[in-house]
C-alpha cells in the first residue's frame, strides 16, 4: 500500500463518512450547525460534534466556537464529545479544546479497506457459537448486558441509541450477535450511511473467556457480506489496539486516528 492509496482511502473518508450525521434523525434528535460544526443532540447519553474540517478557523474564532459549545452544554447539564482525527486542522486543535475543559478518552486508529476481501472469508466460529441478527429490545438488552462485564461500565445508552436507529429505518443498520446457547459473548453492527459506498462497522466487544477463538473476525466477515450484498465498497472502522492487527491482516490499511474529547459540566 503505497502512501498515494494511503491518502486515497483517507480523502474518501473524509468526503464520505464525514460528517456523521445520522440519516434519518431519529426520534428526539436534534442537528444544528455552528459554522463548520455539525451539534448532534439526543441520540446517546451526551451530545456530538462532528465536522468535515473546520474550515480554517484558528486562534481567537477557534476559541471562540469552541466556547459556545461549552457554554451550549453546561447549560443543557449535558456531557459532549468532541471527536478530533489526527489529521485535523490546526494541529493545536487538542490543546484548545483541553483549555476549554475538554477531557481526551482512549485514542483509536480509523482503518479503512474495500468490501471484497473480507467479504471473501469464510465466517468460522467455535463449536456451539451461531451468529443472529436482532433486532428486539431483549436483544439488545443482552447486548448491553454483555458489554457491561466486558467494559464493567453502564452500557444502557447503547440500548436507547441502538433503538432509535432500527426506529428511524430499519435498513440503515444490522446489529449481529454471537450467542453461545443462550448467552451473548460477543456483538457488532455495521451501519449503510446514504449516498455513498461505505459501511461502518460499530461494536464487536467480546466476553474474555470467549477470545482468541475467531469469533471476532467471523463477526466482521458477516458483516463484509451483508455490506457486499448492499453494494458497498468500502469499510471503515474505530478499532482499538486490540481490534487493529486483526483489521489489518484482513485488509484494512490505518489512515488516520481518532479521539474523543468529553466536556462533562
Amino acid at each position: 500500500m503505497t502512501d498515494l492509496d494511503v491518502r486515497a482511502l483517507r480523502d474518501a473518508y473524509d468526503n464520505q463518512i464525514r460528517p456523521e450525521i445520522p440519516d434519518p434523525l431519529p426520534a428526539g434528535v436534534t442537528v444544528e450547525r455552528d459554522g463548520p460544526l455539525v451539534r448532534v443532540v439526543g441520540l446517546d447519553q451526551r451530545g456530538f460534534l462532528t465536522y468535515r474540517d473546520l474550515g480554517g478557523l484558528a486562534g481567537a474564532e477557534l476559541d471562540a466556537l469552541i466556547a459556545r459549545q461549552v457554554a451550549y452544554f453546561r447549560e443543557r447539564g449535558e456531557a459532549v464529545e468532541w471527536k478530533v482525527n489526527g489529521h485535523d486542522q490546526p494541529a493545536d486543535l487538542p490543546d484548545r479544546l483541553r483549555a476549554a475543559g475538554f477531557e481526551p478518552e482512549e485514542q483509536e486508529t480509523v482503518v479503512v479497506g474495500p468490501v471484497a476481501a473480507l467479504a471473501a472469508a469464510l465466517p468460522v466460529l467455535p463449536d456451539g457459537v451461531r451468529l443472529r441478527e436482532v433486532t428486539s429490545r431483549a436483544d439488545l438488552d443482552r447486548i448491553a448486558a454483555m458489554e457491561e462485564q466486558v467494559w464493567r461500565a453502564d452500557r444502557s445508552h447503547l440500548v436507547t441509541g441502538l433503538a432509535k436507529e432500527i426506529e428511524a429505518d430499519p435498513q440503515s443498520i444490522t446489529i449481529v450477535v454471537a450467542e453461545a446457547g443462550d448467552v451473548v459473548v460477543s456483538a457488532g453492527w455495521v451501519r449503510f450511511p446514504r449516498g455513498n459506498g461505505f459501511a461502518t462497522l460499530w461494536g464487536g466487544s467480546t466476553l474474555a473467556q470467549w477470545r482468541r477463538k475467531g469469533i471476532y473476525r467471523a463477526l466482521v466477515a458477516y458483516r463484509a457480506r451483508l455490506a457486499e450484498a448492499r453494494g458497498r465498497t468500502l469499510l471503515q472502522v474505530d478499532c482499538s489496539e486490540d481490534s487493529r492487527p486483526i483489521l489489518e491482516r484482513l485488509g484494512l490499511v490505518s489512515v488516520t486516528t481518532t479521539t474523543p474529547y468529553v466536556y462533562t459540566p
